[in-house]
């Protein structure tokens, strides 16, 4: 089972928890889309729906991976421990996100990092064994799967190079534009920017002071509008002719 989880869930998270909820949550994972309906039914009675407390670690670094995460709701960081001892942050997931991915394919079968709630958080938990066979039976869910993990390792690279290669402001830039809607549009394109600043902050190595003041840069630069937690990306270009100046 998951580790460090909390107790069964509180009346108020029912609603989370129905079943044609977790349905759509479960077919919402792009290589699970291929499953019909009597896979998603059979999946879900061995899946659990799990709650955690803010600050609460849902499993750790290179423990046995026998489960895979969807997030339901509430946030989630992805820390790795390097071998001074350190955690880095890797990413934040949200509603929808999957967690322990990697641990598929890793020849260990263990978990390569640590996943911490961010807040109060709500996640379904899927035998690792059941996504395997679910692979097996579909090649095509097989090809999804292995896509999307070239696409992360794809953002990874890049957090690398603009970590040793980029200033402050690259990463930031980078950031925003990768969570941007894809196709091209006329409009201005919005991110939601959910994640706790200071947890934002640590996945681009910066400070929340130095995070603020970057996208006050952005926002007086007239490339961002920022009302809250909604940021609108108005001149994309601008955002990235300013990549190029140092912090």
């Amino acid at each position: 089972m998951p580790m460090d989880t909390a107790q069964p869930p509180s009346s108020a998270a029912d609603l989370l928890f129905k079943p044609r909820q977790l349905r759509d949550l479960v077919r919402g994972v792009p290589w699970l889309g291929a499953l019909s309906d009597a896979e998603v039914e059979a999946l879900l009675e061995d899946c659990e729906p799990r709650t955690l407390a803010s600050r609460e670690w849902l499993f750790r670094q290179d423990t046995p991976a026998e489960w895979l995460h969807i997030v339901i709701s509430g946030a989630v960081r992805l820390v790795r421990s390097a071998g001074d001892g350190r955690l880095a942050t890797i990413r934040c997931v949200e509603r929808g996100g999957t967690l322990g991915e990697l641990s598929m394919v890793a020849r260990e079968g263990v978990y390569l990092y640590s996943s911490e709630a961010l807040r109060r958080t709500h996640v379904l938990s899927i035998p690792a064994a059941r996504c395997r066979e679910a692979m097996d039976r579909h090649p095509e869910c097989r090809a999804e799967f292995m896509s999307r993990l070239a696409l992360e390792l794809t953002d990874r690279l890049e957090d690398m190079a603009l970590l040793t290669q980029g200033d402050a402001m690259s990463r930031l830039v980078s950031y925003i534009l990768r969570q941007l809607p894809s196709g091209r549009s006329n409009e201005p394109r919005v991110v939601r920017l959910t994640i706790p600043k200071r947890w934002l902050a640590a996945q681009l190595a910066v400070t929340p002071e130095t995070l603020s003041r970057l996208l006050g840069k952005l926002r007086d630069s007239g490339a961002i509008n920022i009302d809250r937690q909604r940021l609108t990306v108005l001149d994309e270009q601008k955002m990235r002719d300013l990549m190029v100046v140092d912090d």
